[in-house]
């Protein structure tokens, strides 16, 4: 359904995309997960023909994005782009005249995805009163109206309190059983174990794509979650067995290579530094832990 390949996109001296090519298949929920300047809103906007790379090429449904008929595509951009002195209803009616629907169709549709998003009981409201979760509804209620075969959207509950994240998911999720295909970038690693598959990028240049239980099968370290009586992000830095370190607050993920030889140097280092250890334990790794990893190297 989406295809890229060898895409390159650079402004100025920063090369934003570099040789990317992925391939995403017909119902699936495909995420591109990356740290900020990775390249993932360059790449969304490129599979939508709103920018034009310097290299590569895109396809849609085995078309080129020119070609593709807009009705069939979807698009939710990273910040709320409606028009805030116009109300909910009055903003989907001047979203779907932009497509040439007319009135009476443009009511039956938005009736049935008010329904599905909840939005429902403020079809009158000014879109600049609705709060965060809701704008992002209304995004997504706009981009629908076509009833488009693929949806990509840009980091689309970013800023979202976690209810309206999970009730947001449960939304893609019904889309996607129906048969549409979705492509979205995410900077949170819960989401990322939502995909169907998974894309890593980082500076332009994709990592790795696979499924979540894939990449994390795939993890070439032991992590030792451990637990003890400091809160130092970096007091594991130098012990020569730990490959790397995340902190979490009140306990640490040590990427070891062999477990024993890492047990013993982490409780001569917490004995060297007369620190209590409260708990060292193998945990499989998650998807914040592949990416860090990958990320790092």
């Amino acid at each position: 359904m989406i295809r890229s390949q060898d895409l390159a996109k650079a402004f100025g001296k920063v090369q934003a995309l570099n040789g990317l090519s992925l391939q995403v298949g017909k119902k699936e929920i495909f995420g591109l997960v990356g740290p900020d300047g990775a390249g993932k809103t360059t790449l969304i906007r490129i599979l939508c023909g709103l920018l034009i790379p310097d290299q590569g090429k895109v396809w849609l449904m085995e078309k080129s994005v020119q070609e593709l008929d807009k009705k069939e595509l979807g698009y939710m951009p990273q910040h709320f782009s409606l028009y805030p002195e116009l109300s909910v209803m009055e903003n989907i009616n001047f979203f779907g005249s932009l497509y040439g629907l007319n009135k009476g169709l443009i009511r039956d549709r938005a009736d049935t995805i008010l329904g599905l998003t909840g939005l429902s009981p403020f079809k009158q409201r000014l879109a600049e009163q609705l709060s965060g979760g809701m704008k992002q509804k209304l995004s997504l209620t706009c981009s629908l109206i076509t009833r488009p075969s693929i949806l990509m959207l840009d980091e689309p509950t970013y800023g979202v309190d976690p209810q309206s994240r999970k009730e947001f998911w449960g939304i893609l999720y019904h889309l996607n059983q129906e048969g549409m295909t979705i492509l979205l970038s995410t900077p949170y690693m819960d989401e990322a174990e939502l995909c169907h598959r998974v894309g890593i990028i980082n500076d332009g240049n994709l990592l790795a794509m696979d499924s979540p239980d894939s990449l994390k099968a795939g993890f070439p370290y032991t992590i030792l979650e451990v637990r003890a009586q400091v809160k130092n992000p970096h007091f594991f830095s130098g012990v020569p067995e730990v490959v790397d370190s995340s902190f979490f607050g009140y306990k640490y993920h040590l990427f070891v290579k062999d477990r024993e030889a890492g047990e013993q140097a982490i409780s001569e280092h917490l004995a060297r530094q007369q620190v209590a250890l409260q708990a060292i334990e193998p945990v499989p790794p998650s998807m914040e832990d592949v990416f860090v990893a990958l990320v790092k190297k």
